[in-house]
């Protein structure tokens, strides 16, 4: 234990941040660096603020700040010169930046430089100055949408972009050109089951979540049904996509498996996703291969504690540094334990690749570290239309005071827009998204001081038009209305009522006016 220091309750108490402050004082133990571990324990009246160096991760020579100030303005005012004077990602810089709140137009579907153009002609329908792309658009997928992901860790550049990153260059330089800056959405823990990280033979560093050495050699054949192991089995996965085991560079998948000695897994079968099958000796060493159980088996993840996390940095990088501004590290939950440490250290890997640091950044998963990273973190992913509204008041409505107190703002959104009548992601037919909706959740971020990012597919916009374009025009007004600094901070906190609704409109002589909506009664 490094530092333990019991501080009294003031009135606000940042989780993520490890502060407690007012705006008298505020005092936070603060980690500069991923593998400290930073923490705190509730007492009846105050918190015990914890700094512990961790045998596994660094034991010596490892740091921790504790950083006392007057109230919030002062405690950033420390906390950007500890981030300065320790060379880190710069948290305090990226929340004072007037693009943190911005309205941010994320492409969801194909981009190319074809079809920029009409790309930039929605966002600026929406007023939108930020736009986000995922790697994915510019690097080869399959065409199969189920497995988008099955080609991540290659990084090649799909035939959209035949000249790869002179053609990227290009399309960021008009983009910018027009106002709008860009951003890059991306998997730095995730490596797909189809790239050539897993075949035709598997790279011996992917994570395995537990491992397993032969009892029993296993032959070139593939008629091998079971597998005998020294370790107990007990408890090892039977998730339907995730039974599969790594030795050497072959996958092998399994039904069951056995309880008592011998322990064997059965149901075998040899080379999977296109390994090659080959001999194993006895006492090889192999594990449970960490595939992903979001969605469809498209990904596995990446080993921490190998070189192979910089490698894919160095790919991302190279995209990024193509001529994007900001980053989303999204899969940053996708690492192995301890969570607390590896989420973190994997963010800083990729963020040190960078040649061009982002203005701001966020993330799927955070832990402490990560304050200096994530200007916000979790953007809440898309609700449909039915739900749209009550999951706002439910989800970032509530987060978003959570996240104030560790002087950080909440992503709202991913709002995707559907058109009425085609699909949605559940398969099924959409009611559509309509500007009340936006008009709606848009109210919610202003009173928090809050963006959202709008997913936009440009079949969805262009099959309906008429309702997109209001959608687009409620966005437009509201980023307008902040930029100009329309809303009083009473206005502000009376919007805060998530039970009510407000709207935004301008009236014939161009002035705005912000009305609350009177709901009228069924029978009234």
């Amino acid at each position: 234990r490094l530092l333990q220091l019991p501080i009294a309750n003031r009135a606000n108490f940042g989780d993520w941040l490890n502060a407690s402050w007012d705006e008298q004082a505020a005092v936070a133990v603060m980690s500069v660096e991923p593998s400290t571990d930073i923490d705190h324990e509730k007492r009846t009246g105050f918190r015990i603020l914890t700094a512990d160096l961790v045998r596994e991760q660094k034991l010596k020579g490892a740091s921790a700040a504790l950083v006392v100030s007057d109230g919030r303005e002062g405690f950033l005012d420390c906390m950007d010169a500890l981030e300065r004077d320790f060379d880190l990602p710069r948290g305090v810089a990226s929340r004072r930046s007037d693009a943190v709140n911005e309205f941010i137009y994320h492409v969801d579907g194909v981009v190319s430089p074809t079809n920029i153009d009409r790309h930039i002609a929605w966002a600026k329908k929406g007023g939108f100055r930020y736009m986000t792309f995922d790697s994915d658009a510019f690097n080869r997928s399959p065409e199969d949408k189920a497995l988008y992901w099955a080609y991540r860790g290659d990084y090649d550049w799909n035939d959209r972009f035949p000249n790869g990153a002179a053609d990227l260059r290009a399309m960021l330089k008009k983009l910018k050109d027009s106002g709008i800056h860009p951003g890059l959405h991306f998997m730095h823990t995730h490596i797909g089951l189809q790239s050539r990280y897993v075949t035709p033979v598997a790279d011996s560093r992917l994570n395995k979540t537990r491992r397993f050495t032969l009892a029993q050699s296993l032959d070139d054949a593939t008629n091998e049904t079971e597998i005998t192991v020294f370790e107990s089995t007990e408890g090892t996965t039977l998730f339907e996509t995730c039974r599969v085991l790594q030795f050497g560079g072959e996958l092998v998948s399994y039904e069951s498996y056995t309880t008592e000695r011998p322990y064997r897994f059965r149901g075998v079968r040899r080379g999977v996703y296109g390994t090659k099958v080959v001999a194993h000796p006895l006492g090889e060493i192999g594990g449970i291969l960490d595939i992903s159980e979001y969605g469809n088996p498209t990904t596995c993840y990446l080993d921490q504690d190998t070189d192979l996390q910089e490698e894919i940095a160095a790919k991302i990088a190279a995209l990024y540094d193509c001529g994007f501004e900001y980053a989303y590290f999204d899969g940053s939950e996708g690492v192995k334990a301890p969570c607390n440490f590896h989420v973190s250290n994997a963010q800083y890997r990729q963020w040190k690749a960078f040649g061009v640091k982002p203005l701001f950044s966020e993330g799927a998963a955070k832990t402490h570290f990560d304050w200096h990273i994530l200007s916000g973190a979790n953007a809440f992913d898309c609700f449909g239309p039915e739900i749209f509204k009550r999951n706002i008041a439910r989800f970032p409505a509530a987060q978003a005071p959570i996240s104030w107190q560790d002087m950080t703002r909440v992503n709202f959104g991913w709002w995707k827009f559907w058109a009425e009548g085609r699909p949605d992601w559940w398969s099924k037919s959409s009611s559509g998204t309509k500007p009340d909706h936006w008009q709606y959740a848009c109210s919610q971020c202003v009173a928090w001081d809050c963006p959202a990012t709008v997913l936009v597919d440009l079949d969805d916009v262009e099959a309906d038009r008429s309702n997109a374009e209001s959608c687009f025009e409620v966005m437009r007004l509201w980023g307008e209305a902040r930029r100009n600094q329309f809303f009083t901070s009473e206005q502000k906190m009376a919007l805060r009522n998530a039970a009510d609704e407000y709207r935004l409109t301008v009236d014939p002589a161009g002035k705005m006016n912000l009305s609350k909506q009177v709901k009228i009664r069924k029978g009234e």
